[in-house]
């Protein structure tokens, strides 16, 4: 069928509401408008449905999500044995729709005879994985968009082990999603017969209260906040969204006596009015934040993103104003800490294990090994540490203590298998009052850190190709740089090629060809003669190739000159 067959049939089916088919008739004059809504669906992957909201089949709504929730409902039935009793947990976030969206997956899981448990209200990310876990789930569904701006929504599915879905379930669902009509084929229970019937439980306060005994479970060094609680301050922002109010309680229940929340960015708004772009990656949305923390003298800036797996800091330098520390480098702050805390308090396994991914700064590596704890990489995604720690720890090959990716995403403790902003919010605070004990501020910390492991440096570039030909401009340049690969990169020569496609690594000056443990992934990496390396990948989520330069060098200045250097050098594949 074409894009207008599937658009005119959109408008006759009577799962449309009126505002729907008016919303539909509005368009019919706007033949690039129809395409882009209608031209395909939208494409399941291991991090589930990403997209605008608004009807059509290449976004995001109501019809969207039961078409996807009934391909995953048929997905469960067939692993049989006590997979519908089981059941599957259900997450909503702060965006618009996403309470809506949230019950429509659990009315189609409960009209396929699959057990739900749903929140009573918008939850993190984190609490959502957890959940999984704690009542035995087969599954989960979180309908967040994370950090994306507001006109997104998402729908992330998970397994068992409480980590995003693994590659082989995604292509399950995908394939019955091409098998199954987007309407017909939907089955569904009203949701008050779903509650009274005992196919959807609601979930609350009990499970807040588990979820937050495992967190405080993290904590090394309560006496460390406790020394200086009476002066120590910080300003905490969830940027409207969920980490409203489990992340304030931990912090309280750290010792904590003056947690300054943004009152702005308490509300919960799916229009973020406050912010251009919710995202703790993104310094101009914490201006609130770094008025109020002048105004009452902070220590330091937390803030998380709208589903709490994220969390960035910003905190006071030598001349008293606000710093962003970069999610490598807050990384390797708490990884240097936990390994301290965890020395200290007698805690640390004699087998202990760091993760990252391969596109996370090599200083966390340096950090590890000068410790004794060993560190593995792995390809960027929760999912694949998740499933790198559970492999390793039922091998008894390691426990693994610490897992981050560079986009500011960290894991602790064995209750989740996703980025966790309400755990690293416990013990990034618990750090920055540790340090203050030691007259110290986290900008100190980090000096510190520079001058025992060396100094450096990443950059993340994204190289934005929107439009119907994007994904082709994203795969040719990926293509391109496979067929012709190149000698050296901005004058420096290139000494190893690794693709991580096929797992091949290639000697550039031998021609010598070898494998790494890691493939299957659509990455691209240049280990250059000065010590850099360039990493290119496509995005997973949004229409843009990612390029990672990871450097270091003898001073901060040298490498933030081989950053600028190979950062010019990534903009000259824009396409």
């Amino acid at each position: 069928m074409s894009y207008r067959d599937i658009y005119e049939k959109w408008l006759s089916s009577p799962a449309l509401s009126p505002e729907e088919k008016a919303e539909l008739e509005a368009i019919r004059g706007n033949d690039k408008e129809i395409e882009s809504r209608f031209f395909a669906p939208l494409e399941f992957g291991t991090a589930g449905l990403r997209g605008t909201m608004c009807v059509g089949l290449h976004q995001m709504n109501v019809h969207v999500i039961r078409h996807a929730t009934q391909a995953f409902a048929e997905v469960i039935l067939a692993e049989g044995g006590d997979a519908a009793q089981r059941g599957v947990a259900v997450c909503f976030d702060c965006r618009n729709h996403s309470a809506e969206f949230a019950r429509e997956t659990a009315c189609v899981m409960a009209g396929n005879g699959i057990k739900v448990r749903l929140f009573d209200a918008l939850r993190p990310t984190p609490e959502l994985s957890f959940a999984v876990r704690e009542y035995g789930c087969i599954a989960g569904v979180n309908v967040t968009a994370s950090h994306n701006p507001k006109e997104y929504n998402g729908y992330k599915v998970y397994w068992a082990d409480g980590a995003q879905l693994p590659p082989h379930h995604a292509a399950a669902i995908a394939k019955k999603m091409d098998e199954l009509d987007t309407f017909a084929c939907v089955k569904r229970m009203g949701y008050d017969q779903a509650l009274a019937q005992g196919m959807i439980t609601l979930m609350g306060k009990e499970t807040d209260e588990a979820f937050l005994a495992n967190v405080m479970g993290q904590m090394n060094d309560k006496a460390a906040v406790e020394q200086v609680a009476d002066t120590f301050k910080m300003v905490y922002t969830p940027f409207h969204g969920t980490g409203y109010q489990l992340i304030p309680e931990t912090l309280r229940r750290l010792g904590m006596k003056h947690v300054i929340c943004v009152p702005e960015q308490m509300e919960i708004d799916g229009n973020f009015p406050t912010v251009v772009s919710p995202n703790p990656e993104n310094p101009e949305g914490f201006a609130l934040a770094v008025e109020l923390a002048k105004k009452e003298g902070a220590d330091f800036i937390l803030g998380s993103d709208p589903d709490a797996d994220r969390v960035g800091i910003m905190v006071r330098d030598n001349a008293g104003e606000y710093v962003v520390i970069s999610g490598n480098q807050t990384g390797v702050l708490m990884l240097d800490y936990v390994i301290g805390a965890r020395k200290r308090a007698g805690t640390l396994p004699e087998n202990a294990v760091a993760l990252k991914t391969i596109v996370t700064t090599e200083m966390a590596r340096k950090v590890a090994e000068s410790s004794g704890v060993a560190c593995y990489d792995t390809f960027t995604g929760f999912k694949f540490m998740a499933e790198k720690k559970n492999k390793l720890e039922a091998a008894g090959e390691g426990k693994v203590i610490f897992s981050y990716e560079e986009s500011y995403g960290y894991m602790l403790g064995d209750y989740v298998r996703d980025k966790d902003a309400v755990t690293a919010a416990l013990v990034l605070t618990e750090m920055a009052a540790w340090y203050a004990g030691q007259g110290m501020t986290l900008y100190d910390a980090l000096q510190a850190c520079f001058e025992k492991y060396g100094y450096y440096g990443e950059k993340t570039l994204n190289l934005v190709m929107p439009g119907l030909d994007g994904l082709k401009k994203m795969a040719a340049l990926m293509a391109d740089l496979r067929q012709t690969p190149p000698s050296d990169l901005a004058g420096v020569k290139v000494l190893q090629r690794k693709d991580y496609q096929d797992g091949t690594v290639v000697d550039t000056a031998t021609g010598a060809v070898g494998t790494m443990e890691l493939s299957g992934s659509n990455v691209l990496r240049y280990e250059l003669a000065d010590g850099t390396s360039v990493i290119v990948r496509p995005s997973g989520t949004e229409p843009k190739v990612k390029v990672y330069i990871l450097a270091n060098g003898a001073s901060r200045a040298e490498c933030g000159e081989k950053v600028a250097k190979y950062a010019a050098w990534a903009q000259t594949l824009q396409r």
